[in-house]
């Protein structure tokens, strides 16, 4: 029991420190958009393609890698992403001109694209169906770490050294990638399963066979709706508070302190999430999402904006967390990866819309209130896609 114990927490800790730097890579460049729109006076549509770019590259990479994760292993694939989007990330720090800027991000979206669906569903893989759902929970909650972490490099680094020092720091995790290869085992089930010779075309197909077809649409509506939401909202965060009056290190710092507001939303999901459920949990943090969007984006004080994106953090990390331990319950071992892949795919298209839409409509003259209030009516067609298409799959086996 101990040795069983010990392996988990191993596991956890292993793919959780990558998610982490996934999530430091994701969270720095919502800072350095700031820091840029100063230095290279960028419009909010040139702001907004940067977000943008990254989550083109994260669709592709979250498409090509989960189904090349069904063919290779988790494992290897995991690595592969963690060294592309580490490489990329540095060498961005070296660009002078916003289009080889973008380009770069492109490859680093490609593989943070792809590591988050494997990893999830390699720890989805590895443990007890008792526990599951609150260990990919908790996996989770280490992208609340990596945040952290991008603010804590943005308030101190990038005012007094630049955001090309902040970049070039986030090329240190490929060196991770030598520790997983040693340690982190590949997923019993994927090595177990009965090798099929099904091609790209057939596992993709299979995906909307009446088996699967109504799971796998509620899949897509919730992630086009959470990725969509999230990436509009939280990688103009800092512009946000910015363009709100506050000066740059300030709107940092209050940034940071609604960061830290993510970690009681991935816990309190974790501890829920076994008890009551999948699709409460996510259809209620959703909804709690949506709530708190439509106050922050009408927010007029500093309290309240706090308050409110305090409680953003809160509800929209929890949300998460359950996505990505509910995604992967959806198919069985040969599809897992590319079910959750295309998924995720699907989700980053709508990443691709949501900061677009923030540059386009703030250079149209329209407000945050308005802005926010498309997030919120976003959110809420996917929690109705969870009450109405979604199964329980609590502590279910898989297959």
């Amino acid at each position: 029991m101990k040795k069983k114990e010990i392996s988990r927490n191993k596991l956890l800790g292993i793919a959780g420190t990558g998610w982490m730097f996934d999530a430091m890579d994701v969270g720095i460049l919502s800072f350095v958009i700031a820091a840029l729109a100063v230095e290279w006076n960028l419009t909010s549509t040139e702001m907004g393609w940067i977000g943008s770019v990254n989550s083109i590259g994260m669709a592709i990479g979250a498409f090509g890698f989960g189904l090349l994760a069904d063919r290779i292993g988790r494992k290897q694939v995991f690595m592969m992403t963690l060294v592309l989007f580490s490489v990329a990330s540095g060498l961005s720090a070296l660009t002078t001109t916003l289009w080889a800027f973008l380009a770069l991000r492109f490859l680093v979206g490609a593989g943070l694209g792809g590591e988050l669906p494997v990893a999830s569903t390699l720890v989805s893989e590895s443990v007890s169906a008792k526990e599951r759902g609150r260990v990919v929970v908790l996996l989770e909650s280490f992208w609340a770490a990596g945040w952290l972490i991008a603010a804590l490099i943005a308030y101190f680094i990038i005012p007094e050294f630049g955001w090309r020092i902040a970049l070039i720091i986030t090329a240190l995790p490929a060196f991770y990638a030598i520790y997983i290869r040693r340690n982190l085992p590949d997923s019993k089930k994927f090595e177990e399963q009965e090798k099929t010779s099904q091609t790209t075309g057939q596992k993709l197909k299979q995906l909307l066979a009446p088996t699967f077809r109504k799971r796998t649409i509620m899949l897509w509506i919730v992630w086009f709706a959470v990725v969509f939401s999230y990436y509009g909202m939280f990688l103009w965060l800092p512009s946000v508070m910015v363009i709100k009056g506050f000066s740059l290190i300030k709107s940092f710092g209050y940034v940071l302190l609604m960061t830290l507001a993510q970690l009681p939303g991935y816990f309190s999901a974790a501890w829920l999430i076994e008890r009551i459920g999948r699709k409460f949990v996510l259809a209620t943090y959703l909804f709690g999402t949506a709530l708190s969007a439509l106050a922050f984006g009408n927010a007029e004080t500093l309290t309240t904006l706090m308050v409110a994106g305090a409680f953003l953090s809160f509800f929209n990390l929890g949300a998460w967390g359950a996505l990505y331990a509910y995604s992967p319950e959806q198919y069985p071992t040969a599809i897992r990866a590319t079910g959750s892949g295309v998924a995720a795919a699907v989700g980053r298209v709508g990443g691709i819309f949501g900061p677009l839409l923030v540059g386009s409509l703030l250079t149209a003259g329209y407000g945050f209130g308005v802005v926010f209030g498309i997030f919120c009516a976003a959110i809420m067609v996917g929690v109705l896609a969870v009450i109405f298409l979604g199964t329980e799959t609590k502590q279910t086996e898989l297959t």
